[in-house]
């Protein structure tokens, strides 16, 4: 059994999801991932169909270095923004999977939203470049790790109204002091 970085609020109505050294760029899959979180599983997978087909974009919140604009970001009154389509697909894959988990758990899949999603770092991969003068470089590549948890949506429950209200018992010290408050001589 995998660890993941936290457990879901009510197990039973939720199902998990997660990919391991998976050959993404970390930058570029954290941002995928923060953009879906939140988001209703449908709605998450038709805007990651979307991005693939270039049609809505990913807003770069976090890595912004050397980023492009584009106008497709201002739905998320962000300026930056990129069209990460190797990242999207593998985070589709993840959600495809998270869905088949819920339905084997006889979860409703039209009810289900990302309720957690974490992207780490994983160990980078080595090889090598070869450079002016004999010289060699690394050339090293950037995995991830992705979790995800999708929760079933909560009905709101309306809190029942109290008929009767108890009356507060104070203490001998704490009446005293309000005597003091309401005589206000100083």
């Amino acid at each position: 059994m995998v660890k993941y970085s936290r457990e879901a609020k009510n197990p039973s109505k939720a199902c998990k999801a997660q990919g391991v050294d998976l050959r993404v760029h970390y930058k570029n899959t954290y941002e995928t991932a923060q953009a879906i979180k939140g988001m209703s599983l449908k709605t998450a997978q038709q805007y990651l169909q979307d991005v693939c087909e270039k049609k809505r974009c990913i807003p770069f919140r976090k890595y912004t270095g050397c980023c492009g604009r584009t106008a497709q970001a201002k739905e998320f009154k962000m300026s930056q923004g990129r069209w990460p389509v190797k990242s999207a697909k593998i985070v589709l894959g993840l959600l495809r999977n998270a869905e088949a988990n819920a339905e084997f758990k006889n979860l409703d899949t039209e009810n289900l939203i990302v309720e957690h999603v974490q992207v780490n770092a994983a160990q980078q991969g080595r090889r090598r470049t070869y450079r002016a003068h004999g010289r060699i470089g690394p050339y090293m590549n950037c995995p991830c790790h992705v979790e995800l948890i999708l929760q079933e949506k909560e009905e709101a429950v309306e809190k029942p109204e109290e008929e009767e209200v108890k009356p507060k018992k104070f203490t001998k010290k704490q009446l005293a002091v309000r005597r003091l408050k309401v005589g206000g001589g100083q």
